[in-house]
């Protein structure tokens, strides 16, 4: 009886340390994106609903800033291309329906 319930205590620590990994993964992924880090930290490690949290985040997390930075820039190259006359309307208009997409 006895290593059975130390057998048990083995798993309970594993998937606990497997948490706690997991919700520090999504904090420094969080903190990144300009969330609250820590409260989704704390939703994640939650017993039995911190799966259920950790696919909200997943599909609740925002674009990567670094994504949306070069996505500006890449904008604002384009509008000072067609401010210098670079290019005409027709070449912007068509270049920047390409960086929405």
């Amino acid at each position: 009886m006895f290593w059975g319930f130390e057998l048990f205590g083995f798993w309970m620590v594993f998937w606990w340390i497997i948490f706690l990994f997991i919700g520090y993964l999504v904090y420094q992924d969080a903190e990144k994106r300009g969330m609250n880090g820590l409260l989704w930290f704390i939703l994640v490690i939650l017993p039995m609903v911190g799966i259920l949290f950790l696919i909200i985040y997943v599909i609740l997390r925002e674009v990567s800033p670094r994504e949306s930075e070069e996505h500006n820039k890449a904008l604002e190259i384009l509008k000072e291309r067609y401010a210098r006359g670079e290019i005409t309307q027709e070449e912007f208009q068509k270049m920047r329906e390409e960086l929405e997409r």
